[in-house]
């Protein structure tokens, strides 16, 4: 796997920006918001002389005259389900009071109605996802739609499973004492926290049919993050964060399957029934689906005490 440092480098080769010398006005601006001095000026003109990218598309946004464009990037941004403004909204003209209303009406659904999610639905939200930050701008980030209800069952039947043989484990006093020994006692950390819990949950979902997992939702999407990132877990959860509050804002419950996450990536074989590359890593699953549940008021949260060092 690639570091970080490592994958800025192998940037260096890939070097997509163009500028129309006809249109440039050499107002210098792409210059002045380039990060990696990909451009510079010669003869009152923007010409490209740096020899590596981070391809963040700064220059082309910037540009007043549409003369650079960086050809990595795709253009233009269009969703199927929604029309979509391409103008770039101003620091401070979006109605912050809106913007928190939507982040505290959001909540973890558990509770979905039968209805089944648009493909383009699901399609919008992952490319939504990538209009988050990521590191070094690599987005290396991954996208897995389980688009109807049987597929995201049989994911559950394999992450069951897992979770089945891993209270089997669990239950075994000697593998609890050479885990505190050796594991630095993970697996007697689980048994104590999650055990009770993951075992109502198997025997639920084998006796009497009911999902405490997806708790019925009628599709999901992976978010993971192919090697070389240099921070893929913060890629891939800003990504989330995204899909979380566009999925509320049109229509869909969701909620976040940490369970999911730990059994795909240390069951080879649930990796293999999804077509997920075994180096890949998976950092989020989220269960989607219309909700069956309608509140009155948005969530409250812990009161916090900000810090301030004295430097």
């Amino acid at each position: 796997m690639l570091s970080g440092v490592a994958y800025f480098l192998k940037m260096q080769a890939s070097v997509t920006t163009t500028i129309d010398q006809d249109l440039c006005n050499g107002c210098g601006l792409c210059v002045k918001v380039c990060p990696a001095k990909t451009i510079s000026m010669q003869d009152g003109k923007a010409v490209v002389t740096g020899t590596y990218s981070m391809g963040c598309g700064h220059c082309e946004a910037v540009c007043p005259t549409g003369a650079v464009r960086v050809n990595a990037l795709e253009a233009p941004f269009t969703l199927s389900t929604t029309r979509v403004d391409d103008r770039w909204l101003p620091f401070g003209e979006y109605n912050t009071n809106e913007l928190v209303r939507l982040m505290r009406s959001r909540r973890s659904c558990r509770n979905y109605s039968t209805k089944q999610v648009n493909r383009d639905l699901l399609e919008d939200l992952v490319k939504i996802g990538t209009t988050a930050p990521s590191g070094t701008n690599s987005q290396l980030w991954t996208f897995t739609i389980l688009a109807k209800r049987p597929e995201v069952k049989i994911l559950g039947e394999g992450i069951s499973l897992f979770f089945k043989r891993l209270n089997r484990l669990a239950e075994k006093p000697w593998a609890r004492f050479f885990s505190k020994l050796f594991g630095g006692d993970a697996l007697g950390r689980y048994y104590r926290q999650h055990y009770a819990t993951v075992q109502e949950g198997i025997e639920l979902w084998e006796k009497e049919d009911r999902d405490a997992l997806f708790h019925g939702a009628t599709a999901a999407i992976l978010v993971g993050a192919e090697p070389g990132a240099s921070c893929p877990g913060e890629d891939a959860l800003l990504a989330s964060q995204n899909i979380l509050l566009a999925a509320h804002s049109m229509g869909l419950g969701s909620c976040m399957i940490g369970f999911a996450v730990e059994a795909i990536n240390r069951d080879k074989k649930i990796k293999q029934l999804l077509s997920i590359p075994k180096e890949e890593k998976i950092y989020s699953v989220i269960a989607l689906g219309y909700p069956a549940e309608k509140y009155q008021r948005p969530a409250l949260r812990k009161k916090i005490t900000p810090r301030y060092p004295e430097l």
